[in-house]
């Protein structure tokens, strides 16, 4: 990596949480330059612009989320069932590390940009599609494996899952109480235990 590549690298990753907080449109230059210790001159050097910062800051962010999130759907758990428990265990388990850090980068995103940043609206949407594709996916293959009901759709059933996960984020964090993402949760795990697999508890 060259020493232009690491300042890059050191900018995006000084700022994540900051724009993740404070949001990418509200973040200044100023609070850029605050958190990295770098002049206006060299954060221009390194990027055309705020607004850049601010789509390579969202790329890098909703990244680790996504990196995070596969791990729960790793080679570890054997069955599509414990994949997609893993999954709702992984919020469980890291929702105050999630809340910490500003909360979900996509739904922060994605609540902010709307038509006045098209570029990171842009992105979001890519990064939810990302999402939703990877856990109909999932149910496709435990559908496939006889573990699924052949009859449901995975489309609609891993947007139900994303939605549930999403609101419940989102009014946890407004409120400031956890047990409104528990009951999006425990809603999502009764979906899959009733609902989606093919011998229901």
């Amino acid at each position: 990596m060259s020493k232009a590549e690491k300042t890059r690298q050191f900018i995006i990753e000084k700022t994540a949480t900051l724009f993740n907080t404070k949001g990418y449109i509200s973040t200044s230059l100023s609070d850029i330059t605050d958190a990295t210790g770098l002049t206006k001159g060299s954060i221009y050097g390194n990027f055309e612009n705020k607004d850049e910062v601010a789509l390579e800051v969202y790329k890098y962010n909703s990244g680790v989320q996504r990196k995070n999130l596969l791990r729960s759907f790793s080679e570890e758990f054997p069955s599509m069932t414990d994949k997609l428990c893993a999954f709702v265990s992984f919020y469980k388990k890291n929702w105050l590390s999630v809340f910490k850090n500003g909360g979900c980068p996509l739904m922060n995103a994605a609540t902010e940009s709307d038509d006045t940043f098209p570029a990171l609206k842009n992105q979001v949407k890519l990064s939810f599609e990302l999402w939703a594709e990877t856990v109909s996916d999932l149910i496709k293959a435990g559908q496939e494996s006889n573990e699924f009901r052949k009859e449901i759709n995975a489309e609609e059933y891993s947007s139900l899952i994303i939605m549930l996960t999403e609101g419940g984020i989102l009014l946890s964090k407004t409120t400031g109480d956890e047990k409104y993402l528990n009951l999006a949760l425990d809603r999502i795990l009764e979906i899959i235990n009733r609902e989606i697999k093919l011998n229901p508890l």
